[in-house]
């Protein structure tokens, strides 16, 4: 390697650790010592003395210009430790490694992480404490903001509320089939899964994220021990992952309200919430116990409640049917306690409900269909749970779920409706950023979009919404694209839900109340 290569390497050390000071991932104390350890990372042996003089007279970076600057200083890093044969591939997975492993000499010990984040919580807030944590996440860049930024984000207004879509540019969409085998394949290798707690501070493999600037809370909740992290794709503001610290597979029980009750009580300005506990119908990771949760309100939060419900011997509590595509009952109650008998109450009724006239089977074959997505949030004094009723059964008509989006939507959303979906967001595939913008301008030059192999999936979709305008120009295309995937997301929920927003499906909702 030249000499004005190695002058770059450097010069882009020294801006990494500005980085670092300004985010305060490090402490000025610890300004020597980072760079000697970056130094050996790229199998330097000194640094230009000149060059240290220059850095340390000029400026220190602001918070914000140091953000603007990681992607630039990570990518030259990577560049010049594939230039020097420290890294053997220069793909965007070797890459990953590489710089995960460069920010790893930069972060704090994980008993310094929690030390900080308990004296936090303790004496100044809940809220300070995640606030801390969710900084350092983002600022060691395990949460990668460079790269979600990127994702087109937008809202859809509907007849159930103002949706939030997102097309994900960071994950590969998952097919159904393939979640399921997952659940019921051998558990092998080290860690089990994304989730384990091993995870914290592993180096990875190609088939397996590095995470050496992974940091994890423990946390006790309901007398049991998870832990605390953020989702490395933060599809919205402080999206927090809370899990078992024991590698078990996805239960939806009793304990579960309880669980998800005493997280909103330590935490009272997050929601958390569980995908459930079937294929089909359940998340993307059945194989570990988590939840998801954070500082946001969804749509689903906002919905009213559309009828008032009450249940015998539980006068005491709140209950309604919540204006929403989903089947979605809602709990109101000051006592935690009464809340979780009657949620578990609604559960068992739930799990064995066949009603042959709403095509709701409790099982078929030995195989159990029915189940809840519940949500928890505290109101004030208020704990509220919204338990949102799941079936998973398959036809051969709907071979992938008759209460999962039909074949008609899988152009644009063909993948699980977990959590995140039941409450109003939309993560859609990556391919339909491309794809979108492909349609306009076919759309646009009236192109036939049946002799275009990428975008012959929505040409029904698209002679079906254009009778709707007047003229589509390249000014307003994008725009109505956006309304339109918004509206196909509410057929998506609607197709999801067990009991359909019409007269019919009301009623056929009460049954089931007065059943339980």
């Amino acid at each position: 390697m030249s000499e004005m290569q190695e002058v770059r390497i450097e010069k882009n050390i020294l801006k990494l650790v500005d980085y670092a000071l300004a985010t305060r991932l490090i402490d000025p104390l610890d300004t020597t010592f980072t760079i000697n350890r970056l130094l050996e990372l790229f199998a330097l042996d000194e640094m230009d003395e000149e060059l240290v003089r220059a850095w340390e007279e000029s400026p220190r970076m602001t918070q914000e210009q140091a953000e603007d600057c990681l992607e630039t200083v990570l990518g030259e890093l990577c560049d010049a430790a594939y230039e020097k044969g420290i890294t053997t591939e220069n793909s965007v997975v070797f890459r990953d490694l590489f710089d995960t492993k460069i920010m790893s000499m930069l972060m704090p010990r994980p008993s310094e992480v929690i030390s900080n984040f308990e004296n936090l919580y303790a004496n100044t807030s809940p809220e300070a404490a995640t606030d801390y944590f969710y900084k350092l996440s983002c600022d060691s860049n395990y949460i990668r903001r460079y790269r979600i930024k990127k994702d087109p984000k937008w809202t859809a207004d509907t007849e159930y509320g103002t949706f939030d879509i997102t097309v994900n540019l960071s994950k590969p969409e998952k097919d159904p089939k393939a979640i399921a085998a997952a659940k019921l394949a051998k558990q092998s290798g080290y860690p089990k899964c994304l989730l384990c707690k091993e995870n914290e501070g592993y180096a990875g493999r190609v088939n397996h994220p590095a995470r050496q600037n992974h940091r994890v809370i423990p946390v006790t909740i309901n007398g049991s021990g998870w832990c605390f992290q953020y989702s490395p794709y933060v599809y919205y503001n402080e999206h927090c992952i809370v899990f078992n610290s024991k590698h078990i597979p996805m239960k939806i029980e009793r304990a579960t309200f309880g669980k998800l009750l005493d997280f909103v009580e330590q935490f009272p300005h997050y929601f958390v919430g569980s995908n459930a506990d079937l294929p089909i119908v359940g998340g993307s990771i059945l194989s570990h116990d988590h939840f998801q949760g954070g500082h946001y309100e969804f749509a689903m939060a906002k919905a009213p409640v559309e009828q008032e419900i009450h249940f015998a011997g539980f006068d005491d509590i709140k209950a309604g049917i919540v204006k929403w595509p989903m089947s979605v009952i809602r709990l109101d109650s000051p006592d935690k306690e009464r809340l979780i008998e009657l949620a578990d109450k609604i559960l068992m009724a739930w799990r064995g409900y066949t009603d042959e006239a709403a095509f709701v089977f409790a099982e078929t074959d030995g195989e159990p269909h029915n189940t809840i997505t519940p949500i928890a949030r505290k109101r004030g004094d208020q704990f509220e749970l919204d338990l949102v009723l799941r079936n998973n059964i398959t036809t051969e008509e709907h071979p992938l779920g008759v209460f999962h989006p039909h074949a008609k939507l899988h152009h644009i959303k063909k993948e699980n409706i977990g959590l995140i979906e039941v409450m109003g967001l939309a993560v859609l595939p990556a391919r339909l950023k491309d794809e979108m913008a492909g349609l306009a301008e076919a759309i646009v030059s009236g192109r036939d979009l049946r002799s275009d192999e990428m975008l012959e999936k929505h040409a029904d979709w698209v002679d079906e919404f254009k009778p709707k305008y007047d003229s589509i120009t390249k000014d307003n295309v994008h725009d109505i694209l956006k309304k339109e995937i918004g509206l196909v997301f509410s057929e998506v929920l609607e197709d999801a839900g067990v009991y359909k927003c019409t007269p019919e499906g009301r009623e056929a909702f009460l049954r089931f109340i007065e059943r339980v």
